[in-house]
C-alpha cells in the first residue's frame, strides 16, 4: 500500500513538473510572439520608442523580422502599395488662347521607400487614413495639371499627349518628393472644351491623320506595286538564269553521259573482244587437248583393236584351219567311200544290167516324194479365181500343182535320160510275170 502511494505521489509530481514545463513553453511562445514582429515587403514598419543614432526616435523595417520590446516600443505600419487617384481639372489653356479646357485622367501614386524620402511620408501620413494620402496626392496632381494647361495650347495638349503627361509629372515631382510620395504613372483619359474647339481640332487632326494615312497607304501601295514588279522581274530574271543554268547543266550532263556511254561501250566492246579472243584461245587449247586426248585414245584403241583383231584372226585362222582339215578329211573319206561304192555299183551294173533299173525304181518313190514336197511348199499367196460359170477355171487352179509335179518328173527324165513311164511299165510287167510264175 505504501508502495502504491509512493508511485502515485511520483506520478502526480511528474504531472506537476510536466504541467509547469508546458506552461513555461507556452508562455515563452507567447512572449516570442509578442516580441517578434514580421514585416511584409509591401509595407513599411515603423518601430518607435527608442532613440537611434541618426537622431530619430524610430527605426524602419521593410520585410524581415525584428524584436519589439513591450511597453518600450510601438509598431506602426505604412502601406507601400499603389493608390489610384482620379483627376478632373478645368483650366484655361495658354498660348494666348485663354480657352477653358477640361482634363480627365487617373494617376497611380505610392509612399516612397527611398531612405531619402520616406521620412517625409512618415511625418505626414503615419497614423492617417489612406483617404488623406489620396486627397493630398490628388490636389498636388491637379495643381500641376492646371499649371501645365496654362503653359500649353489646346493643340499641343490634344496632339501630343505624351509630352503633356511628361510635363505634368515633371511639374509635380518635387512636390511629391517633399511629401514622401512617388508617381508611378499618369494617364490622361479625356481632353475637352465647352466650345468644342478641341473637337474641331481633333476632327482636323483626325482628317489630317486619315489623309496622311491614306497618302502613306497609297504610297506604300505604290511602293508595294513597284517592289512587287521589281521582285517579279528579279524572279523572272533569276528563273531565266536558273533555267539557262539548268539547260546548260543538262546539256553538259547529257554530253558527259554520252561520253561516259561511249567510253563504257568502248570498254565493253574491248572487253567482249578480249573475251572472245580468250574464249577462242581456250576453245583452241581445249580442241587441241581434246584432239590430243582423242589421238591418244585412238592410238590406244587401234592398238587394242589391233591386238584383239590379231588374236581373233589368229584364233579364227586356227579354227578355220582345223575345221578345213576336218572337212577335208571327212570329204576325202566320204569321197573314197563313194568312189568305192560307185566302183562296186559299176561292177554290179556291168554284171547285171537290170540292176540299174531296179536301183532307179527303188529311188523313184523317194525322188517323187521330194518333188511332191517341193511342190507342196510352193505358196501361191492369195489367188482370186474368176470362173465363167463352166468350172474350168476352178479345175485349172486345182490341177496346177499336178502340172507342176508332172513338169518336175519330165525334168528328171530329161536330166537322167530315162523314160520313167516305160521304166515303170517294164518293171510292172516283170513283176506280174514273176508273180504268175510263182503261182504256177
Amino acid at each position: 500500500m505504501s508502495d502504491l502511494l509512493a508511485v502515485s505521489s511520483g506520478f502526480v509530481a511528474a504531472l506537476g513538473i510536466g504541467g509547469i514545463i508546458l506552461a513555461a513553453v507556452l508562455v515563452t511562445i507567447l512572449i516570442i510572439t509578442k516580441l517578434v514582429v514580421v514585416g511584409s515587403p509591401s509595407e513599411m514598419l515603423i518601430i518607435s520608442g527608442q532613440g537611434q543614432r541618426d537622431g530619430t526616435g524610430y527605426r524602419i523595417l521593410i520585410g524581415g523580422r525584428t524584436i519589439v520590446i513591450p511597453f518600450l516600443e510601438k509598431v506602426a505600419r505604412l502601406s507601400l502599395r499603389n493608390i489610384q487617384v482620379q483627376l478632373e481639372v478645368k483650366a484655361q489653356s495658354g498660348g494666348g488662347t485663354m480657352m477653358p479646357v477640361l482634363v480627365n485622367g487617373v494617376a497611380n501614386v505610392k509612399v516612397s521607400s527611398d531612405p531619402a524620402e520616406r521620412a517625409n511620408a512618415i511625418e505626414r501620413f503615419l497614423g492617417q487614413p489612406i483617404e488623406e494620402l489620396r486627397r493630398v496626392a490628388r490636389e498636388t496632381l491637379e495643381g500641376g495639371l492646371r499649371a501645365v494647361i496654362g503653359k500649353m495650347t489646346p493643340e499641343e495638349i490634344v496632339e501630343d499627349r505624351d509630352k503633356f503627361v511628361q510635363t505634368v509629372m515633371h511639374e509635380v515631382t518635387d512636390d511629391f518628393r517633399k511629401l514622401g510620395l512617388l508617381i508611378d504613372s499618369v494617364n490622361i483619359q479625356n481632353v475637352a472644351d465647352e466650345e468644342q474647339y478641341l473637337e474641331s481640332i481633333a476632327r482636323k487632326a483626325r482628317a489630317e491623320v486619315i489623309a496622311s494615312a491614306r497618302k502613306a497607304e497609297a504610297q506604300q501601295a505604290s511602293e508595294a506595286v513597284v517592289k512587287e514588279a521589281e521582285a517579279n522581274a528579279a524572279a523572272r530574271k533569276a528563273k531565266a538564269e536558273r533555267d539557262a543554268e539548268a539547260k546548260k547543266s543538262e546539256a553538259e550532263g547529257r554530253q558527259l553521259a554520252e561520253q561516259a556511254r561511249l567510253l563504257a561501250d568502248t570498254a565493253i566492246a574491248e572487253s567482249e573482244n578480249a573475251l572472245r579472243i580468250r574464249q577462242a584461245e581456250l576453245a583452241r587449247e581445249a580442241a587441241l587437248k581434246e584432239a590430243q586426248q582423242q589421238e591418244a585414245a585412238a592410238q590406244a584403241e587401234r592398238a587394242r583393236l589391233t591386238a584383239t583383231d590379231v588374236a581373233a584372226a589368229e584364233a579364227a585362222r586356227d579354227v578355220s584351219r582345223a575345221r578345213a582339215e576336218g572337212d577335208a578329211a571327212s570329204v576325202m573319206e566320204e569321197g573314197k567311200a563313194r568312189a568305192a561304192a560307185i566302183e562296186q555299183i559299176g561292177h554290179a551294173i556291168q554284171k547285171h544290167p537290170d540292176a540299174l533299173r531296179v536301183m532307179l525304181v527303188e529311188m523313184l518313190p523317194s525322188v517323187v516324194g521330194q518333188l511332191a514336197d517341193s511342190v507342196k511348199n510352193v505358196d501361191l499367196g492369195s489367188v482370186t479365181v474368176i470362173d465363167g460359170g463352166d468350172g474350168k477355171a476352178i479345175q485349172g487352179a486345182g490341177l496346177s500343182r499336178a502340172r507342176m509335179l508332172a513338169e518336175s518328173l519330165a525334168t528328171v527324165e530329161s536330166v537322167l535320160g530315162i523314160d520313167l513311164r516305160q521304166l515303170s511299165q517294164a518293171i510292172a510287167t516283170k513283176t506280174t510275170d514273176e508273180e504268175a510264175g510263182a503261182k504256177a
